[in-house]
């Protein structure tokens, strides 16, 4: 099953004894255990039926000891086992998985990384219960799992306002999925978020931003370029460098890949860069021929060095500003030769 199946069978009473809840994406994993935990039971019942364990301080025993009690005054029993990842008795769990309870539903969550496949505990739950695998969202698919989360609540958004959300919030989707709350709660009857929504509501300024700066790196606009760095650094809470420089880098990245298959057509380029439409693929192109190769195979060494100087190493206390001066410094000069 995937995330929506599994959600709309919960929503439907269709239970499980077992679910194994894995993988990189926490996100993925609350939103099936919060539902379970909220919805199953009611409050009167959970007093009695609905255990909440968490991995560090349990061990198998109390997880299989939980679920093999009876329900009282209720058709189920839910013991939720959070943070799993951290029981060091967790493939104990064996003997259980074989034989579920069918008056308990237990919901194992496991974040962060996938559960070793050659597990018999994961294989018995393969048989008889949900194993979901959470996959991470990666940069290139986060404006349409935007679009789809929006379409759920008859909500549209304009390009440019999942271009700014996936830049300034990155593939964080609890993140994203909050903010995206906070501005359906204030759309009215619009029932639309544009670019200029984005802005105002998450607090990205429309002249300094990171598009802005890309902007200003690809056309070389020195002027343009410091006056964003100085802004940035007196507003270091709303644009935090350890994001700017993962923006920069992924900006480099795709003109990295435009300048090595500049023969392709803008569809193509599209397709390969991972973009939701052809229309920011010319602005690429012209970026790209405007830094030229060289700069932009040295940006990767100099955003490494940013990223390092960020951390505290080699820095000298620098702050941001010292930091991307440097950085536009150094990616200029001598480029050519």
């Amino acid at each position: 099953m995937d995330f929506d199946e599994i959600i709309t069978s919960i929503k439907n009473k269709e239970y499980h004894p077992v679910y194994l809840l894995h993988g990189e994406e926490p996100y993925f994993i609350d939103q099936i255990s919060h539902l379970i935990e909220s919805t199953v039971l009611t409050e009167g019942e959970k007093s009695f039926n609905q255990a909440i364990l968490y991995g560090k301080e349990t061990n198998f025993k109390q997880v299989v000891d939980e679920a093999s009690q009876y329900p009282m005054m209720s058709p189920y029993r839910v013991v939720i086992l959070k943070e799993a990842q951290e029981m060091k008795s967790l493939e104990m769990l064996e003997k259980y998985t074989a034989n579920p309870s069918p008056t308990s539903i237990v919901v194992i969550c496991h974040k962060y990384k996938k559960v070793n496949g050659r597990f018999k505990w994961l294989k018995n739950i393969h048989k008889n219960g949900i194993v979901f695998d959470s996959k991470k969202i990666y940069e290139n698919n986060l404006p349409q799992w935007i679009t789809q989360y929006l379409q759920k609540r008859n909500v549209k958004i304009d390009q440019d306002a999942k271009t700014l959300i996936a830049e300034y919030l990155g593939t964080d989707l609890s993140k994203v999925s909050n903010e995206l709350d906070k501005m359906i709660l204030n759309l009215g009857k619009t029932r639309s978020i544009s670019a200029s929504d984005v802005q105002e509501q998450i607090g990205i300024s429309k002249d300094y931003n990171v598009f802005e700066l890309q902007k200003a790196i690809g056309e070389i606009n020195n002027e343009k370029i410091y006056r964003i760095i100085r802004y940035f650094a007196s507003n270091e809470a709303a644009n935090p460098l350890v994001m700017v420089l993962a923006s920069l880098h992924s900006y480099f990245m795709k003109l990295w890949i435009t300048d090595q298959n500049s023969h392709l057509t803008d569809l193509q380029l599209q397709k390969l860069l991972g973009l939701p439409t052809s229309y920011f693929v010319i602005d690429y192109k012209k970026a790209a021929k405007k830094l030229g190769s060289i700069r932009i195979k040295k940006s990767f060494q100099l955003l490494k060095k940013a990223d390092l100087q960020s951390k505290g190493y080699n820095s000298r206390n620098m702050g941001t500003e010292a930091i991307l001066t440097e950085f536009i410094i150094n990616l200029y000069h001598d480029a050519d030769q």
